[in-house]
């Protein structure tokens, strides 16, 4: 199977290098392809209570820091490998974001790193893996 619009979700991670990998590949073999890299980013939130205490500037400056730089990664290793590719930046949760864009912008296929959560604790806790692999309407590659 085929993929010209190639939806990677990356967050600098060791699974997600590799899914950046398997993205490559997927590529290459699709002449005219392309990698659509989203790299969702959240700012911290501390609830006390009913209420919502207030964050630091600074440490909303870090997050976003922190992401710019995961986008910058990503497109160094594209570049290197010259497949067409575009990549953006998008704050929110991220199960929610990657489906999201997926959708909007008719994405054929979601390359996913698998964080390796397991029984009890991915069940409660959930990943954004999973969330992407039981809602996507579209298939997904989950790449360990």
């Amino acid at each position: 199977m085929l993929f010209s619009k190639i939806l990677l979700a990356y967050d600098g991670s060791k699974a997600s290098n590799k899914a950046l990998d398997h993205a490559i590949e997927l590529a290459k073999v699709t002449p005219g392809s392309i990698i659509e890299v989203i790299h969702a980013y959240d700012f911290p939130r501390v609830f006390i209570g009913e209420g919502l205490a207030p964050i630091p500037a600074s440490v909303n400056k870090d997050y976003y820091d922190l992401a710019e730089q995961t986008v910058e990664e990503a497109k160094k290793r594209l570049t290197e490998s010259e497949v067409n590719f575009h990549v953006k930046m998008v704050q929110g949760a991220p199960a929610e974001t990657v489906l999201k864009y997926a959708k909007d912008h008719n994405s054929d296929v979601i390359v996913i790193g698998s964080r390796g959560l397991g029984g009890i604790r991915e069940f409660v806790l959930g990943s954004v893996s999973h969330n992407v692999v039981q809602h996507a309407r579209i298939p997904v590659l989950v790449i360990k």
